[in-house]
């Protein structure tokens, strides 16, 4: 099938793409990219713009319609588009994004790197091709403001239950009793104003004076209590480890406690973590086990629990790898007869539908 006629031409976009990738989406303003920004021109407006402008919006578009997995993910290193990325320099990008093949950098960039970037490019010629046509919006633009919560039945070995999958930051969550939080190893907390399901938790869960000033640090001074009755200051836990803290002035949300699930573990003199998927699994098991002996200890009891995508940020797990490690757990729980009420968050309607896909394959 020849090309559309409004199709921009894929060397042009590709040679472009790399050029991004040198520089780092931080650069873009600062750089000659006549193809993607004619792509990005043809693009319905109204939703917003990106940090770096409508180039940037092209490009994270282009790569959120990779479908996940190995090579969405080492697309979104290479372009400096994971979060907390978009200032690293290209070589620690390209390092990330090795490790997701499993590979030597050097390997990486002989031999997946353009295939990863010519799979991005290919993107962005067909979000040409549709906008200049006027066709219909790209799957992750939508016609209507999509569900924030969305409650699913799902089929288990023994029936169906219900599952609730929350679209939006962790800190809005209302009335659940037991929110699960991704830590490293050592139980360190990062700092209140980073963006992570753990620093946000730590952030929302501070209490403050009047003015905002801070009163105490709750959930950070009770994990560091946690880490000192276990003797574990200063010592990396077992992954798959979970602590327990109350969840500070989130209780004034209906949030009764937070369980930091030990998954990262960091690597020696880096700013870098490894998650494996079988401590995701080992450690989601260990939050039903907590949960069940602290139910009976709360009035009322304790009752329903929701869990992040584990690792699927600076951890360096897809989505998919992430959901299929915690659903192993979940599943295992469910199948048993646990009666629990199961809830997942995240922060993007295209990670929501990702999942809701998923869930709706049990019924096959």
């Amino acid at each position: 099938m020849p090309p559309s006629p409004h199709a921009p031409d894929h060397g042009a976009v590709l040679a472009e793409v790399r050029k991004v990738r040198r520089a780092g989406v931080v650069r873009l303003r600062a750089l000659d990219v006549p193809a993607l920004a004619g792509v990005a021109r043809e693009l319905p407006r109204g939703d917003g713009e990106s940090p770096g402008g409508p180039v940037e919006k092209v490009l994270r578009l282009a790569v959120s319609r990779m479908g996940g997995g190995t090579l969405q993910t080492a697309a979104e290193y290479s372009l400096g588009l994971a979060q907390g990325t978009r200032d690293w320099p290209a070589a620690d990008r390209r390092r990330r994004a090795a490790q997701v093949y499993g590979v030597s950098v050097e390997r990486f960039r002989k031999h997946h790197e353009l295939m990863v970037l010519g799979q991005v490019a290919e993107q962005v010629v067909q979000l040409g091709a549709e906008s200049g046509a006027h066709a219909r919006p790209a799957p992750t633009s939508y016609d209507r403001i999509p569900a924030a919560h969305r409650t699913l039945p799902v089929r288990v070995h023994h029936g169906t239950v219900p599952v609730t999958l929350h679209v939006h930051s962790v800190d809005l969550l209302r009335d659940i009793d037991v929110v699960v939080s991704p830590t490293n190893t050592y139980f360190a907390l990062p700092a209140p104003y980073k963006s992570s399901v753990s620093a946000t938790l730590r952030r929302a869960g501070a209490h403050r004076d009047p003015v905002g000033g801070l009163v105490d640090d709750r959930i950070d001074d009770e994990l560091r209590g946690w880490t000192a009755r276990h003797g574990a200051p200063g010592r990396a836990a077992q992954p798959g480890t979970v602590a327990v803290t109350s969840a500070g002035a989130l209780d004034g949300q209906g949030i009764r406690r937070i369980y930091h699930v030990a998954v990262a573990v960091p690597r020696p003199e880096t700013n870098d973590y490894d998650v494996q998927p079988a401590d995701i699994t080992r450690g989601v098991a260990r939050v039903f086990a907590l949960l069940a002996e602290e139910t009976a200890r709360h009035d009322p009891p304790l009752r329903s629990v929701c869990l992040p995508l584990l690792g699927a940020g600076r951890g360096g797990l897809s989505p998919l790898e992430s959901f299929a490690a915690l659903w192993a757990a979940v599943e295992a729980e469910l199948a048993r007869g646990a009666d629990w009420e199961i809830h997942f968050v995240v922060r993007r309607h295209a990670r929501a539908d990702l999942l809701e896909r998923l869930l709706a394959s049990r019924e096959d």
